[in-house]
C-alpha cells in the first residue's frame, strides 16, 4: 500500500477541497493552481504512469466530465489538460490536471521550448520507431 500524498487524500487521512469522488477517481482543487478552478483527477488505485493503469476508459471518462465541469461551472472559455509521467510529476501518482483557461488569461501556450525535424526522412524515422513499440 502507497503513502503518497494523493492516497492519502484517497484515504480521507488528508484534507482536500474534493470537488467530486467515486469508484474510479477522486478530483480535488490543486494546491498551488495554475488558476483559480484548477483540478486534479486521480485514480483511486495507486499507479504512477499512465502506462500502469489497466482501466483507462473509465478513467479518462471521469477527465472528460471535469473537462466540461470546468467550462461549464466556471464559464471559462476552455480548458487545458495535461499530465506528467515520472520527469516533472511532482507526486509519483498518476494525476491529470484540468485548468480553467480564458483568452488572454496570460498562460502562453507550452512552457517548453520546441524543435524541429532535420528532414523528412528524420520525421519518418522517428514516427517508424514509435510504430514498431506499439
Amino acid at each position: 500500500m502507497s503513502t503518497d500524498l494523493f492516497c492519502e487524500i484517497i484515504a480521507g487521512d488528508r484534507p482536500a477541497h474534493v470537488v467530486h469522488s467515486d469508484e474510479v477517481a477522486v478530483s480535488f482543487l490543486d494546491a498551488r493552481p495554475v488558476f483559480k478552478g484548477h483540478v486534479l483527477v486521480v485514480p483511486r488505485v495507486h499507479v504512477e504512469t499512465l502506462a500502469d493503469l489497466a482501466d483507462v476508459g473509465p478513467f479518462f471518462e471521469r477527465v472528460q466530465a471535469m473537462a466540461r465541469a470546468v467550462e461549464e461551472g466556471l464559464e471559462a472559455a476552455g480548458t487545458f489538460v495535461a499530465m506528467n509521467n515520472r520527469v516533472s510529476q511532482s507526486v509519483a501518482h498518476l494525476h491529470v490536471h484540468v485548468v480553467p483557461r480564458n483568452k488572454k488569461d496570460g498562460l502562453r501556450g507550452f512552457f517548453w521550448p520546441r524543435t524541429t525535424y532535420s528532414s523528412t526522412e528524420e520525421a519518418e524515422s522517428y514516427a517508424a520507431m514509435i510504430a514498431k513499440a506499439l
